[in-house]
């Protein structure tokens, strides 16, 4: 027997063209929330983790090595990464005459944003005598990626300072490729109050075309800042880091004015911008007191 009901499902109107997605009903997706906060100063004259304080995906864990000088603490971000929306925070103070190496787990990955960008904030306090060592490892952006990124450092005149930074724009690897997104990059470096450097940087809109500019990167699609600061900066430091960065196969310019050193390296990808971090902290840990080699977590 012919089932006429089935036409009437075959000859039933299409449906309306939906229509602009209102913005109220549109599911509230979880964002990650991140606090830490460590305090380092001396104890029966060595390094001594004083204060410690985490939340949400922000942790930090402190490796056993047989010299703790200085204080070694590994910054982890539990989330995985960072999206759109994220908010984290970091606060490091260093007291008088102690030292610590400050380094990340992992390279951070900064994922493809559906509107808000992400941001992150540091804050950097070394007390007179105090030697500080940022090294976190490389910030990777995806493609659509946005991030506000703030890094604030307030130094006594005799305090010594090391801080690397460098972005990567995709796996070149993997055939990743940043066409578009946001980077917002501000550096804020004071001295006994004093203003020492102000280093913004702004990547925004169309990522590819920017990065091909002379005066941005020049194709580049890894860069990174290194600044060294305090006593033991000096002409022959900067000398003996120029001769090493040009033996690279990265780009890269170093300078120095008073007790400040400023570095700026570019490469095409991050492989070989690790290599010329590589190099040239071979030259500066030394002067900080330290081994010339990358922290262990670099080279897991």
């Amino acid at each position: 027997m012919l089932r006429t009901d089935l036409h009437e499902g075959l000859s039933r109107p299409e449906p309306p063209v939906p229509g602009p997605v209102d913005a109220s009903a549109a599911p509230r997706l979880q964002r990650a929330r991140g606090f830490l906060e460590l305090e380092v100063g001396l104890r029966e004259g060595a390094s001594t983790l004083l204060v410690h304080r985490e939340s949400g995906c922000t942790k930090a864990r402190f490796p056993r090595v047989a010299d703790r000088r200085p204080f070694e603490a590994v910054l982890i971000n539990t989330a995985g990464g960072i999206a759109g929306g994220d908010r984290l925070e970091q606060r490091l103070r260093v007291r008088a005459g102690a030292g610590l190496l400050a380094s990340g787990q992992a390279a951070e990955k900064v994922y493809r944003s559906l509107g808000p960008p992400a941001q992150l904030s540091t804050r950097l306090q070394v007390e007179p005598g105090g030697t500080l060592l940022w090294l976190p490892q490389e910030t990777i952006l995806f493609d659509g990626a946005r991030l506000d990124r703030s890094l604030e450092v307030d130094a006594a005149g005799d305090a010594r300072l090391l801080l690397v930074e460098a972005v990567v724009l995709g796996r070149t690897a993997r055939g990743e490729e940043v066409r578009s997104g946001r980077l917002r990059d501000r550096r804020v470096v004071r001295c006994d109050g004093s203003l020492l450097l102000v280093d913004p940087l702004r990547l925004e809109g169309a990522i590819a075309e920017l990065a091909l500019r002379p005066a941005l990167l020049g194709g580049a699609r890894a860069f990174a800042t290194i600044l060294a600061l305090g006593p033991g900066v000096d002409p022959a430091l900067l000398e003996a880091l120029r001769g090493r960065l040009a033996e690279g196969p990265a780009r890269a310019a170093a300078g120095l004015r008073g007790a400040v050193l400023l570095a700026r390296l570019l490469a095409p990808d991050g492989f070989v911008l690790r290599r010329a971090v590589g190099a040239a902290l071979g030259v500066l840990l030394p002067a900080f007191g330290c081994a010339g080699e990358l922290p262990r977590v670099w080279r897991c």
